[in-house]
């Protein structure tokens, strides 16, 4: 019994960084007054 425990303890720290992983919302435009995008200077 606690061979399982310990086991599904271990499957689920394992698994729980992989929740940080992915989509999380759409993408959001630039304001309508946002200098984006900007024209930068050319290097030498």
């Amino acid at each position: 019994m606690k061979r399982i425990i310990v086991l599904i303890v271990s499957v689920l720290l394992l698994a729980a960084p992989l929740g940080a992983c992915g989509k999380k919302g759409d993408p959001k435009p630039p304001d309508k007054n946002s200098t984006y995008p900007q024209q930068y200077p050319k290097a030498r």
